[in-house]
């Protein structure tokens, strides 16, 4: 997610120091969360061996879902920021999603299946 490593020392407010033994061995300083968005997206391109929007359809929709998992869609300008990777509309972007949930759905069973004839 692009963070980095430092001496303890060094470490500010939302910095994470990591003990060993109660002593302070390392800080870690994560990202801002836009910027941690655009770590991702190159991973993901890395990881694809091509530009996001160069990906068929079916692999745009699984790297959505990964995207969804990991709350990126929680973040101001998200969506938009996916899209513009993936070389589509906003539009389909939550169309992806809507369809996910409705997959999920129709694969959950509802809450009140099965209490009947208690």
């Amino acid at each position: 997610m692009g963070g980095r490593l430092l001496d303890p020392e060094q470490a500010e407010g939302d910095d994470v120091v990591l003990r060993w033994e109660g002593r302070p061995v390392v800080a870690v300083r994560l990202p801002h969360l836009a910027d941690s968005l655009e770590s991702i997206l190159a991973d993901l391109e890395r990881r694809h061996g091509a530009p996001l929007a160069e990906l068929d359809r079916r692999t745009k929709q699984s790297v959505v879902r990964n995207l969804e998992a990991r709350g990126v869609f929680a973040l101001r300008h998200g969506v938009e920021t996916v899209a513009a990777a993936l070389g589509v509309s906003r539009f389909t972007i939550y169309n992806y999603l809507n369809r996910e949930r409705d997959a999920a759905d129709r694969v959950r069973p509802r809450s009140d299946e099965g209490s009947a004839g208690r």
